[in-house]
């Protein structure tokens, strides 16, 4: 059986470790395992990469993916499905594994309905992708957080400051609050709960007569009701101009904002720290490498045992799976009854 494996989307610590578990589980089954480099886009260029134990040896501790990846969706091209399937069709490809997130999932569910066989396997720092207890290299992304506030602390004790630390989340807030809580954030701010600016200046306000004369507050990039409390709908529009090759806008920015105007309505010093790409670059940690290999044999089970149209997942510490069609039905938001052990702390 000849398997293609691509990664897809923004890259992220574990990936590599998934590439190397589905290529042993490969070489065990006898299975051919080839790598499709720069995603879906691979495919439309023909460029491959045969993977054997020698290619993938000394890789599972590697950041990034030794593969490269894109935002490239078939389904964007003119004539894109009918390319798609030439294309697998010509390599001979008796399955595609397709790693990525939940953007990449939606393309893998298309590529399924027009008949092509595809596993898919979960991967994004956010942990938003619905029916799995966590994706790969959301660990790692919250230990590089919580790492971050720690030297955040330091700093915003010595100066008497206020420090906003923004990480990534686009629509999920889960890297903020767990950093958040493990890091001793005063305030985190998701974009599942809508936080008033008041009321964190209220926060601010009751520490600091309490003698506390620094606060930290860590915020995600899709918090996006900030800007729009700032500005208005209209000045909200005007900042996201630009979006990525899936149509989404780029965010990134809002804890600028955000410290401006805490320090228009407090007069404490304040500044902001956009964490941006460190959070998904670097060594994957070591839960992060486990659930990528886990991943990896279990995609290759599903190749044998033709379970296409469906994506691993982690239920309860089982690798299980699910049909994308369903992983792809809603996103995976913050459980407001653990955002509420993080405002125990908001006083």
């Amino acid at each position: 059986m000849k398997v293609g494996i691509l990664t897809s989307g923004g890259d992220c610590p574990g990936l590599n470790a998934v590439i190397r578990a589905i290529t042993r589980k490969c070489d065990q089954l006898g299975f051919n395992a080839i790598g499709i480099k720069q995603g879906w886009k691979g495919l439309f260029d023909e460029s491959y990469i045969s993977l054997n134990l020698n290619s993938v040896a000394g890789i599972i501790n590697r950041g990034g993916t030794i593969l490269g990846t894109s935002r490239f969706s078939p389904f964007q091209q003119k004539n894109g499905d009918e390319i798609l399937k030439h294309k697998i069709a010509k390599e001979q490809f008796d399955a595609i594994i397709a790693i990525g997130g939940e953007g990449s999932m939606h393309i893998a569910q298309k590529a399924y309905e027009i008949g092509i066989n595809v596993v898919g396997v979960p991967k994004t720092i956010d942990n938003d992708i619905y029916g799995t207890d966590y994706t790969f290299g959301f660990d790692t992304a919250v230990n590089i957080a919580t790492e971050a506030i720690d030297r955040l602390h330091t700093t915003a004790e010595s100066h008497h400051r206020v420090m906003i630390l923004e990480v990534m989340g686009r629509h999920a807030g889960w890297i903020a609050l767990y950093s958040g809580i493990a890091g001793g954030a005063d305030v985190v701010i998701i974009p599942e709960k809508k936080t008033k600016i008041n009321e964190i200046v209220k926060v601010i306000k009751n520490r600091y007569k309490r003698g506390k004369l620094f606060s930290i507050i860590v915020v995600a990039e899709g918090a996006t009701f900030i800007e729009e409390e700032i500005f208005g709908k209209e000045k909200k529009s005007i900042i996201k101009q630009k979006f990525d090759d899936f149509g989404r806008a780029r965010l990134g920015g809002v804890s600028y904002f955000l410290a401006e105007e805490i320090e228009k309505r407090t007069g404490f010093d304040t500044r902001a720290t956009i964490l941006g790409y460190i959070q998904r670059g670097g060594v994957p940690s070591a839960f992060d490498r486990m659930l990528g290999t886990r991943f990896g044999v279990y995609a290759v089970e599903m190749v044998r045992d033709k379970k296409f149209g469906r994506m691993c997942a982690i239920q309860s510490n089982k690798i299980t799976d699910i049909t994308i069609k369903l992983a792809i039905s809603k996103l995976k938001t913050v459980d407001l009854e653990i955002y509420n052990v993080a405002k125990v702390f908001f006083n």
